[in-house]
């Protein structure tokens, strides 16, 4: 395993990040464990959840309990991690208002959902804590000083933004500044893959003059960047990818990455993954894995190095949508 620094903070984590979204459905409880375990035994240290991880409609699936008979994925995650909770870098957030009207980044909210996330991952402190998406209601003056009270506190460690744009990033930055907290926030969290390069527009220029570090999520675009098998899944709907199907233009890149991969003898989501981790700023990719042998083939994605050539021949492919 590979690692990496996280933006200001001096601690060093792993290139591969497993996200536990899906925890307590695929993986179920049971297997979520030995899915943790066998990260932990490849060397991932760095863990990602969010307080509404799990047990909300956005993840029902067909012969599953309903959302409201479901675990969450915190709790899940933090039985899976007992005894090498200080091992790891956990981050975890709140702020998603689709499935709680009530959900903001205000100081209400934060602090309410903190104690809970605590509470569900059986520890006393957060290691990284992101604002899961912009609130526009809250003041980012209010959200920032929450977080440096919590900072202040012991109960976070770190603050950062998730789905947030460059500006307010920028201007997250000039609050902490002017305001003299003791963390400026450290990562954003965004969506980023081969296919999905908005963050290169200005976020990534952004992090990269400030000093942030990108982590990744959807790194392989609902598994079209992993394995062309992925195209043959029946979805609900008869759609693929959260219901809206895959476009003609992403199955042509997929298929020629599938291709590039077959002839340098590669798998398709190592070149994906190793391409995304070349990318300025970005210092880890999250990964979900519903088996302990997918968990080992990502892992096993973060350690292959691309060569410049092949780094250009990838790029190629969608640096007309950068």
């Amino acid at each position: 395993m590979q690692y990496s620094v996280l933006g200001p903070t001096g601690i060093r984590t792993s290139k591969i990040c497993l996200g536990s979204a899906t925890f307590g459905i695929a993986p179920s409880s049971k297997e979520a464990a030995e899915v943790v375990s066998a990260a932990l035994d490849a060397g991932v240290n760095f863990f990602d959840t969010a307080n509404v991880y799990g047990n909300t409609p956005i993840f029902d699936r067909p012969g599953h309990p309903a959302a409201s008979e479901r675990e969450s994925a915190e709790e899940i995650l933090g039985r899976a991690l007992a005894g090498r909770r200080d091992d790891v870098v956990l981050a975890t957030k709140s702020g998603e208002q689709r499935w709680d009207p009530d959900a903001g980044l205000s100081r209400r909210y934060v602090i309410g959902q903190v104690e809970q996330s605590l509470r569900r991952l059986g520890t006393d402190y957060i290691d990284v804590y992101y604002g899961h998406f912009p609130d526009s209601d809250t003041p980012l003056e209010e959200t920032l000083a929450v977080y440096d009270d919590l900072i202040r506190q012991g109960k976070i460690r770190y603050a950062a933004l998730s789905n947030h744009p460059a500006w307010q990033m920028t201007e997250a930055l000039w609050i902490a500044d002017d305001h003299r907290l003791v963390s400026a926030p450290v990562a954003a969290q965004v969506m980023y893959s081969l296919i999905d390069r908005s963050a290169e527009k200005e976020l990534a220029p952004a992090c990269t003059r400030f000093g942030l570090s990108i982590v990744a999520y959807a790194p392989l675009h609902g598994g079209l960047l992993a394995d062309l098998k992925v195209l043959d899944r029946e979805i609900a709907g008869g759609k693929r990818y959260g219901g809206r199907g895959f476009s003609e233009e992403e199955i042509a890149v997929a298929r020629e990455l599938n291709r590039l991969a077959e002839e340098w003898g590669l798998g398709m989501q190592q070149v994906s993954l190793a391409w995304l981790l070349s990318r300025p700023a970005v210092a880890s990719v999250i990964v979900g894995a519903e088996t302990a042998s997918e968990v080992l083939a990502n892992t096993a994605a973060g350690d292959v190095e691309l060569t410049p050539e092949q780094l250009s021949v990838v790029s190629a492919l969608t640096d007309e949508q950068a």
